[in-house]
């Protein structure tokens, strides 16, 4: 029988060994890099991702794997140029059979990554330029001549009469893999079982990004007062984590006072009040590796209802993360969850994300993903050395105010971690009066 990608004995094989050592308190050694200790070691991070995309590979069936996906082109190349690049599928990068990873990358870069990513061999780095989401018509052949680069590399390595996994793709680029005779399939999957298992670098990216939200949230609790807005809030947020070492801040909600119920998912201008309930959530990335980590505080005081939804909100977080450890499926806990009729909603579809656990790591929804609506039905399995969020949502009986906590875990041999060290036990009051 073949064997998974979380079996033992391939795991003990060498170079996709995880090196984790639970013994230990996780480390968040610092943003840089030292003589005296060892820290993150990008190049041992790099042998990992790429070892892990390759047997993702040979465990399906498919020949290669092709991806537009800036997440997973950073995972099996490790190079990004920047939270620019991310909407722009400009950047390409295959993974053919045995063979050293390919990248296409936009203009110049590509020379500077012959000089600067000396894992990568310089015949492996091309520049390419697909047509900017269609800025640039197929019609000027740039994805016909794409299409016959891929499937060149794919001849090369002895592969091209086999399935390509395409991750994401422009119908255009689609059409012409199509027409250079290419069988184009689901390469996304693949990607997401090469990802959900996180390495010890991995582990410490992650829990290094975590100390810079908690950071931020001990900065928001001085800063939360009357008269400040929410963008104000956003705002300094985005300045600390920039300067503690973010490399993409990428949304900051701040929900505070009547809007918190519904939850919105923005931030406006709004004003802070006198008695305010305000929930805050920091995705950002250090070295491409995310948080989602959500909080609540009232502002000067809480009234009874104020305080009665973060005491359940609470509740539900912790009956979610003492289930996790490995083995249990994702359908025991979005179990404790409340159903969606129960805090106000009409069906789970619309209560989607308010009771959710959601896998980190380069992307900010990874494997494993725990809700009501998909869990119950189709359960994963948790298994060690997953890194994952898990966010519960109450509103109040004011009708108008709600309480908001998530929690980032490491999936132990025998438990789980919390990594988000901001506290959360209590509902938190700000400048109280």
């Amino acid at each position: 029988m073949t064997a998974k990608l979380d079996d033992p004995k391939i795991i003990a094989a060498g170079d996709i060994d995880p090196g984790h050592d639970w013994s230990r308190a996780l480390r968040a050694p610092g943003t840089m890099n030292v003589d005296f200790e060892e820290r993150i070691n990008f190049r041992r991070l790099h042998d990992y991702r790429l070892g892990r995309s390759r047997m993702a590979l040979k465990q399906s069936d498919l020949g290669s794997l092709l991806t537009f996906d800036n997440n997973n082109i950073r995972y099996i190349t490790s190079t990004a140029i920047g939270e620019w690049a991310r909407d722009k599928m400009c950047r390409f990068a295959l993974l053919a059979g045995d063979g050293d990873p390919h990248l296409w990358d936009f203009g110049s870069a590509a020379a500077h990554h012959r000089i600067y990513a000396p894992w990568l061999k310089p015949s492996c780095c091309h520049a390419g330029m697909v047509g900017l989401r269609g800025t640039v018509s197929p019609e000027s052949g740039l994805m016909a001549r794409a299409a016959e680069e891929i499937k060149a590399v794919l001849v090369e390595n002895g592969v091209a009469d086999q399935p390509v996994g395409l991750d994401l793709v422009e119908p255009a680029m689609l059409f012409e893999l199509q027409k250079v005779g290419l069988d184009v399939r689901d390469g996304q999957q693949v990607m997401l079982d090469a990802r959900e298992i996180k390495c010890m670098d991995e582990i410490m990216l992650l829990n290094t990004a975590a100390s810079m939200v908690d950071g931020t949230y001990d900065m928001i609790f001085e800063m939360l007062r009357p008269g400040v807005k929410e963008s104000q809030i956003v705002a300094a947020a985005n300045k600390m984590l920039y300067e503690l070492g973010s490399d993409d801040v990428e949304a900051i909600n701040a929900v505070a006072g009547e809007r918190c119920s519904p939850h919105p998912h923005n931030f406006t201008d709004r004003i802070i009040r006198p008695g305010d309930q305000a929930f805050f959530d920091i995705i950002q990335a250090y070295m491409g590796y995310r948080t989602c980590y959500y909080r609540t505080f009232n502002v000067g005081r809480a009234t009874d209802p104020q305080r009665d939804a973060y005491k359940q909100a609470r509740e539900w977080i912790d009956a979610a993360i003492d289930l996790v450890r490995p083995g249990v499926g994702t359908d025991q806990i979005a179990a404790v969850f409340p159903k969606a009729e129960e805090f106000g909603f009409d069906d789970e579809m619309e209560a989607f994300a308010l009771q959710f656990c959601h896998g980190l790591g380069v992307a900010l929804h990874e494997r494993p993903i725990v809700s009501r609506l998909v869990s119950l039905d189709n359960p994963q399995e948790s298994k060690e050395g997953m890194v994952f969020a898990l966010e519960t949502y109450c509103p109040a009986s004011d009708g108008f105010s709600a309480a908001r906590i998530e929690e980032e875990v490491v999936v132990t041999n025998d438990g789980c971690k919390v990594i988000t060290l901001f506290p959360a036990e209590e509902l938190p009051i700000a400048n109280p009066y």
